[in-house]
């Protein structure tokens, strides 16, 4: 999937005090569908907006939400000037905004403290008509059962720090889960998608931006982010590509090692490469921006550029480490850009000048060729074998390796005319070449007086 919930945690806690409608603001404005915030409940009963029970962090006031009337609280302000808000005055300020949508978590005790949390909350919801524009999450597993009879509409999502906490006594209870980016799997995910639960992923206030490199590449429902401008960011690159999903072993045939990337958006390299006829076992193909880049792991793309299914890898390994020459023998000796575009002609290939061979990649049933100027379609050229090894590959032997049928008829054999001289005792050496092209005519004699080459 591409797209994903962007959720601002506290707002944008970065830019902005925690919590305050500065910080709302900022993340609404940058792309965020929700906001998360937390809630407490006052001594006279009203739902207070802190992520912290005592305020002082956030106020320089030590106080205890629960201990104090709310009257007494809403004296208190945060950096900016903000005062503490109330949920019923988050409401009141945003009901006009129908963008502005809330994600909201509750904070309880292990004991389900405070118990008339989920009451109040319904009754705010219902007072400001907020049921489409809220969800829930929490660490409270008796939160979760109480908002489930309340109000078995709104989406309900268990915040778990560790897979030991999500069971199936859990999972009845709730529509999805918040799992710690330090946890997070794509085989996880996969697993609660197949029970129909939404994935969410949190991180800790010191979230760091870069753990979008990765994130991005899960098949999450949404993310609770510090920086859910980044977030938005990430996902409108997401947006703009196309995935397929596939299963299946490649090899890379190109003669210049390539990096790995994190992701195929934001093209951060790892300490890793792909050399030359390294295999690997590939799950996607991530098209964007007009690029093709092939999934070899997790968190690990690579330019799609030169892989080939092993299934074509014998048939493909004579041109690796071979040469490509023109010599007039078809007309058509145009270099492409891209050889899946019939239009992105950029020159022609020289007559009479070998090029080597840089990347071989076969689409559909045809072997197309990268030379240093472009792509050719491998039928509209000679090749030249190569006797040497070449980056581990032996292209003149794996010519030889294939089967008769299999083989390619193309061979320049200007270059490789010691397939057709005879040896000095007029013994035909590597007669079997000249089987295959019994329609060639000799550009030389051959004196000998034996029939050998009938009898072939």
């Amino acid at each position: 999937m591409s797209g994903f919930d962007v959720i601002g945690h506290r707002g944008d806690p970065i830019k902005a005090p925690e919590e305050t409608f500065e910080s709302f603001n900022t993340a609404f404005s940058e792309g965020a569908d929700y906001v998360e915030l937390d809630l407490h409940v006052s001594k006279d009963n009203v739902l207070v907006v802190s992520h912290d029970k005592n305020l002082e962090r956030i106020t320089g006031t030590s106080m205890v939400v629960s201990e104090q009337n709310f009257s007494t609280l809403s004296q208190l302000h945060q950096e900016n000037g903000e005062p503490i808000h109330s949920l019923d005055q988050v409401f009141a300020h945003y009901k006009d905004n129908p963008k502005a949508k809330f994600l909201i978590e509750t904070k309880k005790t292990k004991k389900g403290n405070p118990q008339n949390m989920e009451e109040l909350l319904k009754e705010c919801i219902d007072k400001y008509g907020m049921q489409n524009r809220v969800m829930f999450h929490s660490f409270s597993t008796k939160s979760m059962q109480n908002e489930a009879k309340l109000m078995p509409n709104i989406p309900r999502i268990f915040i778990a720090g560790t897979t030991k906490r999500v069971n199936f006594d859990i999972l009845q209870y709730v529509t999805g889960v918040n799992l710690s980016s330090n946890i997070v799997t794509p085989d996880i995910i996969n697993a609660l998608h197949a029970m129909n639960k939404t994935v969410y992923v949190w991180d800790e206030m010191n979230e760091s931006p870069s753990k979008w490199n990765t994130l991005v590449n899960m098949p999450i429902d949404g993310v609770v982010t510090n920086y859910p401008a980044t977030g938005n960011e990430y996902r409108e690159l997401k947006n703009q590509s196309q995935s397929e999903v596939l299963d299946q072993n490649v090899y890379y045939l190109g003669t210049k090692e390539e990096p790995i990337y994190e992701n195929p958006y934001r093209l951060v390299k790892t300490k890793r490469e792909v050399r030359p006829l390294d295999g690997f076992h590939i799950t996607n193909i991530i098209k964007f921006h007009g690029n093709e880049y092939v999934q070899l792991g997790e968190n690990s793309f690579a330019n799609a550029e030169g892989f080939n299914s092993d299934s074509a890898l014998k048939e493909l390994r004579p041109y690796f480490g071979a040469k490509a020459i023109f010599r007039g023998q078809e007309q058509n000796n145009y270099l492409y850009k891209d050889p899946r575009k019939k239009n992105s002609i950029i020159n022609r290939l020289e007559f009479n000048k070998p090029e080597r061979i840089l990347t071989v990649q076969k689409l559909g049933t045809q072997v197309w060729l990268k030379l240093k100027d472009g792509w050719i379609n491998s039928k509209d050229v000679l090749i030249q074998l190569n006797p040497n090894n070449y980056l581990g590959n032996e292209s003149e032997e794996s010519y030889y390796d294939l089967p008769v049928g299999q083989r390619f008829k193309n061979i320049d054999l200007l270059e490789n005319n010691l397939y057709l001289k005879p040896s000095t005792d007029q013994d035909l050496k590597r007669a079997n070449l000249i089987r295959d092209f019994n329609s060639l005519n000799l550009i030389f004699p051959i004196k000998n007086n034996n029939n050998s080459i009938n009898q072939i």
